[in-house]
């Protein structure tokens, strides 16, 4: 059921704000493994039915040194059952059901197949399981994402996930 004119879906509502970021990074072809440890924030873009996913941290793969890390996409939400992530070019990137508690979706670009498991555990947090294989590439993420509690969003500009 698509939602009407000044009307946000349950889902964006849910994915509104700032989220702690926690990923870890194995690469099976090289042997690396790596952490980003970060934020990301979904905020609201022209349109009612959009947001704006920028995600900062630092990202550190074993043995090397860390790096600034961001990474940007759009989520659009045309109806209650369905999420449409963009590049931030515009390109299509995957879509998925956000009702549903694990949910899977992919994407091929030229001969890499990146797929994603996500599971919502609950309103304040959730993962994102990637694989991607491809003639290059062959890693795994899992990343980790929690909400920032009000009062410590308002008081510290951001903080590493802990487990």
């Amino acid at each position: 059921m698509a939602h009407t004119r000044n009307e946000a879906p349950a889902a964006m509502t849910r994915f509104a704000g700032r989220w702690r970021v926690h990923r870890d990074i194995t690469d099976f072809a090289s042997r690396w493994t790596g952490k980003f440890e970060g934020e990301a924030v979904f905020a609201p873009a022209q349109g009612e039915d959009t947001l704006l996913y920028r995600e900062e941290g630092k990202l550190t793969f074993a043995g090397l040194r860390s790096a600034t890390a961001t990474r940007d996409y759009v989520w659009r939400f045309p109806a209650e059952d369905r999420v449409e992530v963009f590049f931030a070019d515009g390109r299509p990137f995957h879509s998925f059901d956000p009702g549903q508690k694990d949910t899977e979706a992919d994407h091929l670009c030229a001969a890499d197949l990146y797929q994603v498991r996500y599971v919502f555990e609950a309103d304040e947090a959730w993962r994102a399981e990637w694989r991607v294989e491809g003639p290059m590439k062959d890693y795994r993420m899992v990343t980790f994402y929690r909400r920032f509690a009000t009062e410590e969003a308002l008081s510290r500009p951001s903080v590493p996930y802990q487990r």
